[in-house]
C-alpha cells in the first residue's frame, strides 16, 4: 500500500468516525432540546394557569324567583291558570310552583329565555298587575332591555381584554355569549379566560400580546349563532371575524382552534391550547348538561324548519314541544296537519325515550282603536 493510499484510508476512517460522533451528538442535542422545550412549555402553561385563576360556576337549567309571600303564587297562577299559561307561552319556560316557601322555580334549557322569564316575573310581582295583557307587555319590554344588557356585556369584555376597535356587530355577538353555555360552562367567561391565558403565554414567548388576547376573546363567537347557521362554530366564527374586519391572522386562529383548518402559526396553537386549558379545569364543564341541551336544540330546530312556524319552545325537559304558528299561513284545520308532520319528522330524525307531545298554537287577534 502506498503512502497516498494509506493517508486516504486514514482520512476516510477518521471522517467516518467523526460523522458517527457528530450524528450521536446531534441526536443527543435534539433529545435535550425536546426535553427542554417540553419543560418550558409546561412551565409556560403552569405560569399562565397560576397567574389567571378565574372563578367558575357551572350554569344550571333552573332559576329561582323569590316571592314576598306565598299568596303571590295564586296570583301568578291566575284564574283557571290563565296567567301561568300566558307566562309560559310568552317565554317558553316552565314555571314550577310547588311547596317551596316564598319562591317559584323557572325551568328551561335556554338561559336567555330563562333570564327573560326571571326579569319579567320580578317586574310583575313588584308592579302587582298580573294578567295576560300585562304579561305580554312586560316580556316584550324585558326582552329589549336584555338585548341592551348583552351589548354592554360585550363592550365590557372587550374593555377588560384591551381589544379596541372591535366592530359593533361583533360586540353584540360577543355579548350574547353571556347567556350561552358549553358543557355547563359560561361561554363569555370562558372566552375571557382564554384571552388572558393567550396573553400570558404570548408574553412569555415574546409574541404580540394584544393580538393573542383579541384572538382568544373572539375564538368562540360562532357559538352565539351556531344554532341559526349551518356549520361548526369555529368556521362560523372565522367567517364572522372576516366579515366584520378582523385581521386574517385572528380569523384563521378562530377557524383552526378545533382543527377544522390546519394550524399555520404559533397564534393558532396558542388559542387552541388556551381553549383546552380553560375547558379542562376541574368542575368547569358538565358533559350530561351539554348533551341534554343539544337534544332540546335539535328538537326545536326540527319544528323551526317548517315554513308556518313562528316560534318553538321545548318544555317539560323535552317531553313537550310547543309551537306558535303563523295564523296568516295556516288555518285551524292545517294546525292539526302541521303537528302531525312535525311529530313524524321528530320520529324519523331523533332518538328519545318515551314520547314527545307536539302542541301547535294558532292564535288570531283582531285589534281596533276607539277614537
Amino acid at each position: 500500500i502506498s503512502q497516498e493510499e494509506a493517508k486516504k484510508l486514514l482520512m476516510e476512517s477518521l471522517e467516518s468516525k467523526a460523522r458517527m460522533d457528530a450524528a450521536k451528538r446531534l441526536a443527543q442535542i435534539e433529545n435535550e432540546m425536546k426535553i427542554e422545550a417540553d419543560r418550558k412549555a409546561k412551565n409556560y402553561i403552569a405560569l399562565a394557569i397560576s397567574r389567571y385563576a378565574g372563578d367558575y360556576v357551572a350554569d344550571k337549567t333552573v332559576s329561582m324567583v323569590p316571592l314576598p309571600n306565598d299568596e303571590m303564587k295564586g296570583r301568578i297562577i291566575g284564574r283557571e291558570g290563565r296567567n301561568i299559561r300566558a307566562i309560559e307561552a310568552a317565554t317558553g319556560i316552565d314555571i314550577i310552583i310547588d311547596d317551596t316557601p316564598e319562591a317559584v322555580i323557572l325551568s328551561g334549557f335556554n338561559p336567555v329565555r330563562r333570564e327573560v322569564a326571571r326579569l319579567a316575573l320580578h317586574q310583575l310581582i313588584g308592579d302587582g298587575r298580573i294578567h295576560p295583557g300585562r304579561i305580554e307587555e312586560v316580556v316584550s319590554k324585558v326582552t329589549k332591555e336584555l338585548e341592551v344588557d348583552m351589548r354592554e356585556a360585550g363592550e365590557q369584555a372587550t374593555f377588560d381584554v384591551g381589544a379596541h376597535g372591535v366592530h359593533v356587530e361583533l360586540i353584540k355577538i360577543l355579548g350574547r355569549l353571556k347567556f350561552r353555555t358549553s358543557y355547563g360552562q359560561n361561554v363569555l367567561q370562558h372566552s375571557l379566560e382564554v384571552a388572558f391565558l393567550c396573553g400570558i403565554m404570548a408574553a412569555e414567548l415574546g409574541l404580540d400580546v394584544k393580538l393573542a388576547k383579541r384572538a382568544g376573546l373572539l375564538h368562540d363567537i360562532g357559538k352565539a349563532v351556531d344554532h341559526e347557521v349551518e356549520g361548526s362554530h369555529a368556521i362560523i366564527g372565522r367567517d364572522l371575524a372576516k366579515k366584520y374586519g378582523e385581521q386574517e391572522e385572528i380569523a384563521y386562529a378562530i377557524g383552526s382552534h378545533h382543527e377544522d383548518l390546519p394550524q399555520q402559526s404559533v397564534l393558532d396553537v396558542l388559542v387552541q391550547s388556551a381553549d383546552a386549558l380553560s375547558g379542562a379545569r376541574p368542575g368547569a364543564r358538565k358533559e350530561m348538561l351539554q348533551s341534554y341541551v343539544k337534544r332540546l336544540e335539535d328538537l326545536e330546530a326540527i319544528a323551526n324548519s317548517f315554513d308556518a312556524v313562528e316560534k318553538t319552545y321545548a318544555i317539560q325537559a323535552g317531553r313537550e314541544l310547543r309551537i306558535i304558528a303563523d295564523s296568516g299561513k295556516i288555518g285551524d284545520s292545517d294546525a292539526l296537519l302541521l303537528s302531525q308532520d312535525i311529530a313524524k319528522s321528530i320520529e324519523e330524525k331523533l332518538t328519545y325515550p318515551g314520547q314527545i307531545k307536539v302542541t301547535v298554537i294558532r292564535e288570531t287577534r283582531a285589534v281596533e282603536y276607539a277614537k
